[in-house]
């Protein structure tokens, strides 16, 4: 049984709302709002966050503070099971985690906005995962329908843990690796069912390889953005201004800008070709958001504009990654 244009319609949907949840993650991290609401998945102990610090007890801060080491050592003890006690160790005495930042009502709701889009993200997934059940029952589908919604429900756990850690930076990595994993998943099910999508991309050998390696050195350059970002905010926190990051962010830094430039003379050869034969229009759109991506890119680094120029060098990113991921994709169908 073919999937009906509502069930195509609404995985598309959730894929929109998946993007949503990463660009709204990436606004919580440049406004500082993490630690908005202090607990998880209420904030403040509310399904609905207050507006004002009048509407919280005298003593939030302990209670909360109280909550958020409970949660570390348990979080803690579950690292030292699967062998990290060294990581372990580092958080346990870490005095940061053990700081209760005071309400902020902008923050508050911006962290429970990301959390908002997040809750309609997986009810989605969910909704459809009961759907494929009842009308089609695919095994393929059914199994990465499935693996999709525990993905999610773990990034959703991870979520509480980056929460309750301060925010410490390897596991806003974890994070944001395990966002992509949900991404690709659920473009891959598109994908399966989406007519639009099915039309096999015929490349010689060379584009395909270097597709490929495009979309292979896009997830690392992912990685390795974050990994950026956290040396910067790390910087920052010890008084270093911009004029002296480059200095002092190491070869991650340098990998990250040279790479941007290899995967741009990959993408100009493959765009070159493609106009010269098959005019593809999924291989026009990777070309023109890298484009965007790197523009961003070096607005990020040499200009004084860091807040939402960084939303947008991830959201590029993100949609590179899924263009690139339905351009592979579609090089293995099996027919047109």
């Amino acid at each position: 049984m073919n999937p009906s244009r509502p069930f195509i319609f609404f995985n598309w949907l959730t894929l929109v709302l998946i993007y949503l949840v990463v660009v709204a993650g990436s606004f919580v991290r440049i406004t500082g709002s993490g630690m908005g609401c202090p607990d998880w998945p209420k904030c403040f102990g509310q399904w609905v966050p207050p507006t004002a610090q009048e509407q919280l007890p005298g003593d939030y801060r302990s209670v909360f503070l109280e909550k958020r080491e409970k949660k570390i050592k348990k979080f803690c003890s579950f690292l030292r099971k699967i062998g990290f006690e060294e990581t372990a160790v580092q958080i346990e005495q870490d005095p940061g985690l053990l700081v209760e930042e005071p309400f902020n009502a902008a923050k508050t709701w911006t962290e429970y906005i990301n959390r908002l889009l997040g809750f309609l993200a997986g009810n989605a997934m969910l909704i459809g995962f009961v759907w494929l059940l009842i009308y089609y029952r695919k095994r393929k589908w059914v199994f990465l329908t499935a693996l999709n919604l525990i993905l999610m429900a773990i990034e959703a756990w991870f979520g509480s843990i980056v929460v309750a850690s301060n925010l410490v930076p390897w596991t806003i990595t974890v994070h944001m690796l395990l966002a992509l994993v949900i991404i690709g998943i659920q473009l891959y099910m598109v994908a399966q069912i989406s007519p639009s999508q099915q039309r096999r991309i015929s490349l010689p050998a060379v584009m395909k390889g270097l597709l490929w390696a495009v979309l292979l050195i896009t997830i690392y350059q992912m990685f390795l953005g974050t990994q950026v970002r956290e040396y910067i905010d790390e910087l920052t926190r010890q008084g270093f201004g911009r004029e002296s990051w480059t200095d002092k962010l190491g070869w991650d830094f340098f990998i990250h800008r040279s790479f941007s430039w290899l995967v741009l003379g990959f993408l100009v050869y493959i765009a070159w070709q493609n106009e010269r034969t098959q005019k593809l229009m999924i291989l026009r759109s990777a070309f023109i958001v890298l484009v965007l991506e790197l523009v961003s890119g070096v607005l990020l680094a040499y200009a004084d504009m860091p807040g939402l120029v960084q939303t947008s060098h991830l959201i590029f990113a993100a949609v590179l990654f899924g263009i690139l991921l339905m351009a592979v994709i579609r090089l293995q169908q099996k027919t047109d």
